[in-house]
């Protein structure tokens, strides 16, 4: 049985104005147009090849919407989209968030066998020991998020990457999860670099 997540009643009580998504209809033509400045790590598609880069394509709009504005703000610090969003308006932004939720994500595939079983005991029933909530509370069994919550599809994301965020919130380089009660850096700071391994990888093979 997977672990309750301790954050994750509150939440849902103070869903409302702060998951308020853009009221404008998305324009999917502009946000193809406007997209043509993420080509380059995000690929046309938004499956990128490149490991270290998020693959964008089926990710939930207010989820990339809400990533593009921490990082025009700063808040979110990625040192090689600095200035990329400086001069877009929120309604592009918009649009290029249901644009990219609009694409269909690339099958996944696992790289190592050999921790398999373990990363998916993470996954679907977390870490009693550790009181380390399973991921499936907020990310789904099938790893499709929750879109109206704003909770990340991690459908199509690259080992490498996943690993790369998971130790961000670990050592306290990413709080983009403020509005959730911290509750990514919680969980992260509880697991080892084996452990965040094993359930990356497990993460990266989810169809």
């Amino acid at each position: 049985m997977s672990i309750y997540c301790k954050h994750f009643a509150p939440i849902l009580i103070g869903l409302g104005a702060s998951l308020f998504v853009p009221a404008q209809a998305a324009d999917l033509q502009a946000g193809e147009q406007a997209s043509v400045a993420c080509i380059a790590c995000h690929a046309a598609d938004g499956s990128t090849l490149l490991p270290e880069y998020p693959s964008l394509a089926g990710q939930g709009a207010k989820y990339l919407y809400d990533q593009m504005l921490h990082i025009r703000s700063g808040e979110r610090n990625i040192p090689l989209m600095a200035g990329q969003l400086d001069t877009m308006s929120d309604e592009t932004i918009a649009n290029i968030a249901a644009w990219y939720a609009s694409l269909t994500p690339r099958q996944g595939q696992a790289l190592d066998m050999g921790n398999l079983e373990d990363g998916e005991q993470i996954y679907r029933a977390g870490i009693t020991e550790k009181s380390v909530s399973a991921c499936t509370a907020c990310h789904s069994p099938s790893g499709t998020g929750n879109v109206p919550a704003g909770f990340p599809s991690l459908k199509g994301l690259s080992r490498t990457y996943l690993v790369q965020q998971l130790k961000a919130y670990r050592e306290g380089e990413r709080t983009t999860d403020e509005r959730m009660g911290g509750m990514m850096r919680d969980t992260a700071h509880q697991l080892t670099d084996a452990e965040i391994e094993a359930v990356a990888n497990y993460i990266s093979g989810l169809l």
